[in-house]
Parts: structure tokens; sequence; C-alpha cells
């Protein structure tokens, strides 16, 4: 295996791997938060604030891996 192919399977799996748990937490952040105001209706705003919020650093991660496979790849 030459030092492109390592490049770009290291690639695949950092982008791909990196994104997966991100994507299962922000499903479980939306599942709790969906329960929440079913339980709740009156705080909703409130859930729906916090669960933005929590969205926003779960998908940072996925962001954060997507940029190390892209360092893989070019560096």
């Amino acid at each position: 295996m030459d030092v492109d192919s390592a490049r770009l399977l290291g690639m695949a799996l950092a982008a791909s791997l990196g994104v997966i748990g991100p994507g299962i937490g922000i499903g479980l952040i939306g599942s709790g938060a969906m329960q929440a105001i079913g339980r709740n209706p009156e705080a909703s705003g409130k859930i729906v604030s916090n669960m933005i919020l929590a969205i926003v650093f779960t998908e940072a991660l996925g962001i954060l891996a997507i940029v190390v496979a892209f360092i893989i790849k070019f560096v």
C-alpha cells in the first residue's frame, strides 16, 4: 500500500467514524427533548433552546472530524 492509498483510507475512516457519533448523539438529544416536551408542554421554549445549544456542540465534533479528515488528506 502506498502513501496516497493510506491517506485516502485514513481520511475515509476519520470522516465516517467521526460523524457516526454526533449523528447518534443528535438523535438522542432530539428524542429526549421530544419526550420532555410531551411530559411538560409549558416548558417547551426552554427545552428547545437547550436542545439547539446541545445540537450545536454535538455537531461541532462532527465538523472537527471532517476537518481532521481533510488534514489527513492534504497535509
